[in-house]
């Protein structure tokens, strides 16, 4: 079994890497041609920063790389690889406070798992690939097919369902999705589950009404368990770049965030986004992921990220 561990970890490290391939190809790019036979004096560090800026790194995470490399390399000849090196110690210093892994050992059974997000995210798949990832620790797992808005949205949760032997509770398209939520629970509670996944509909952040409706799911499963949900897990789209933060602002409002999942790192060069997210947020983040296959949803680990992110070889020491 740990022998199989590891060889998954191996692999994953590999495939975040690959994945994050055009983020750390577009930093790269910017760094040679700011630093290419040039000494880091004032100009050369303006430049820098704004190559970190305009990565999405945040504006927090480029100050520091500057002031860190005009404190020990001003006016002196420097390298890519080397402000790569600087520039992955401060992200993962960054990261590694909000690198918090799953925890659904609460008191709590079972525990209440609410997943939002806008259209497109991919969070009815994470959905599927968490429940999974549950069922090979050994949890019972319901999950509600609250997504009532879209009949595939529905079938696919089935199939994940089925796939990772979980309970999936569904009801009619176009149905009450606050009360397919709390039908759910009702089942989970029932049958003494471990987990309660609840999938629900797409929305994009600057519609009222469809946040008053998430909201709605909220207040209704707290009628049956005053305590949920317990986790709030908002999943992001990588590829939306700053897009991201006023998505974590208003769905924190509509219904309190405990947690990030980022997906589509494989297919953006804005990958450095969720270094800012961590910056101005806080929130802990559990898992992300660089592609469709079933193993591409991982535990968040803050040092091989930051590698990733600027090109170095994560397995590296």
């Amino acid at each position: 079994m740990a022998k199989a561990n590891g060889e998954r970890k191996r692999g994953f490290l590999s495939r975040l890497r690959k994945g994050l391939s055009r983020s750390a190809g577009s930093l790269t790019q910017g760094l040679g041609g700011v630093l290419t036979k040039r000494k880091l004096n004032d100009e050369a560090l303006q430049d820098l920063e704004d190559i970190l800026i305009s990565a999405d790194l945040g504006v927090e995470t480029a100050s520091a790389v500057t002031k860190t490399l005009a404190a020990n390399r001003y006016n002196k000849q420097v390298d890519a690889d080397e402000v790569k090196a600087v520039l992955a110690d401060e992200i993962a210093a960054r990261l590694a406070p909000v690198a918090i892994p799953f925890d659904f050992s609460g008191a709590s059974k079972p525990h209440v798992v609410l997943v939002a997000g806008v259209n497109g995210t991919g969070k009815t798949t994470t959905i599927g690939k968490l429940a999974n990832n549950l069922r090979e620790e050994g949890k019972s797992v319901f999950i509600a097919a609250s997504d009532t808005f879209r009949a595939a949205a529905i079938d696919q949760l089935k199939i994940w369902g089925d796939r990772a032997g979980a309970t999936v509770i569904s009801g009619n398209v176009g149905g009450d999705a606050a009360g397919l939520a709390f039908e759910a629970l009702e089942k989970a509670r029932a049958a003494n589950a471990d987990i309660l996944l609840i999938d629900t509909a797409g929305r994009l952040q600057n519609k009222t009404d469809l946040m008053d409706e998430l909201t709605k799911v909220v207040r209704v499963i707290g009628k049956l368990d005053a305590t949920a949900p317990h986790s709030v897990l908002l999943v992001l789209d990588a590829t939306t770049g700053q897009n991201a933060h006023s998505q974590v602002e208003l769905f924190q409002k509509a219904c309190n965030v405990t947690g990030l999942v980022m997906t589509k790192l494989d297919g953006t060069a804005r990958g450095g986004v969720l270094v800012a997210l961590a910056s101005k947020f806080g929130l802990p983040v559990h898992a992300i992921g660089v592609g469709e296959a079933i193993e591409d949803l991982q535990a968040f680990d803050a040092r091989s990220f930051a590698r990733a992110l600027v090109g170095l070889d994560a397995n590296e020491t």
